[in-house]
């Protein structure tokens, strides 16, 4: 009955010992990054890991939570920040709770219903709360790896789907304040009107 309920992680390097590893690569974002071109150019360049995720799953159980630890490289792809793929929990209810363990980053949120979208540091020491029916994406907007712990309902699961089909409404791109966000639809217009025809 209590075995696996104990785990050690490592805060810098994101990692949680005898978890199940996820790795993303660079070509596992193909329509994430608003920027096609740049996307494009970077993979040519080659495939680097973006992030990982290391979970844990104790238990199934109505009562049962289930956790893991994000690792989010640092790096762009045109004015866009490395991030993770987002999610809707595929239990719609189902809220997160994030905690931020190293580096520097944002919680990008976006309400299924009605669009509105939230961008919320993620921080050493800080802890973002993702209510249900919220879609979310961690971004890593610093100059070192990003890790964190995310602590969901076990039978949350995760529903990529809906953002693969949609995206989330807002960009985080590097800005002259260091990161801000913007309309997708206004960022792919700006990038057109900058490109050399």
């Amino acid at each position: 009955m209590f075995q696996n309920i104990i785990s050690r992680f490592d805060p810098t390097a994101g990692t949680l010992h005898g978890g199940a590893l996820v790795t993303r690569r660079l070509s596992d974002l193909r329509g994430i990054f608003a920027d096609e071109e740049a996307y494009r150019r970077a993979l040519a360049g080659g495939d680097p890991v973006v992030y990982t995720v290391e979970s844990m799953e104790p238990g199934d159980g109505d009562g049962d939570l289930h956790y893991g630890i994000g690792r989010i490289m640092p790096g762009r792809i045109g004015d866009e920040f490395y991030m993770t793929k987002g999610h809707l929990h595929a239990w719609r209810p189902a809220a997160e709770v994030y905690i931020g363990l190293s580096g520097s980053g944002t919680m990008m949120m976006e309400d299924e219903a009605t669009g509105e979208s939230a961008l919320l540091p993620l921080e050493p020491n800080g802890i973002v709360y993702v209510p249900g029916r919220t879609a979310h994406r961690t971004i890593n907007t610093g100059s070192e790896p990003l890790t964190y712990i995310g602590i969901f309902p076990a039978r949350a699961g995760h529903d990529y789907g809906a953002i693969a089909e949609r995206n989330f409404r807002m960009v985080v791109a590097a800005s002259e304040a260091g990161a801000e966000a913007i309309e997708r639809e206004r960022f792919i217009k700006m990038i057109r009107e900058r490109s050399p025809e």
